[in-house]
Formats: C-alpha cells, sequence, structure tokens
C-alpha cells in the first residue's frame, strides 16, 4: 500500500489533485493510504512552497498544477 499525502489549504486544484488520485487509485484496483495536508506550516515544514503537492511514500512527486491522468497513474503503480 503507497502512501500518498496531498498539500494543499483547500484551494480548488487542491481539492481536484485529491479527486483524481481517488479515482484513479479505484480505476487501476491500487490501495492506497490518502492523506490531505491543510495546514500551511506543516506544508512550509516539509519545504513545499507550490501547491498542490504531492508526495508518495515521503517522495516528492509533484508540485503546482494539477497533474495528468497518466503521471498520476505511475505513481501508484
Amino acid at each position: 500500500m503507497k502512501k500518498v499525502e496531498v498539500f494543499g489549504t483547500g484551494c480548488k486544484k487542491c481539492i481536484t489533485t485529491e479527486e483524481m488520485i481517488k479515482t484513479k487509485a479505484d480505476s487501476i484496483g491500487a490501495e492506497i493510504d490518502l492523506h490531505h495536508i491543510y495546514d500551511p506550516v506543516e506544508i512550509a515544514s516539509r519545504g513545499i512552497m507550490t501547491t498542490p503537492a504531492v508526495m508518495v511514500d515521503g517522495k516528492l512527486v509533484h508540485k503546482g498544477g494539477l497533474p495528468d491522468a497518466a503521471e498520476i497513474e505511475d505513481w501508484l503503480k
């Protein structure tokens, strides 16, 4: 099971990114442990300055703007 963290304070792109990840995980049968981190202090403490950002198993895989479906699928495999 992959640990997926979405970082963002609740903007539309951050919420959409989280929904895209959930949808893709369901469609490919990937088991994920998904968390959305909203706290700006925690986001900054992780060194993230641009949101939405995504970490998979502790590795930063995306920052800024919406990811595309192919990227998300690569992260979850």
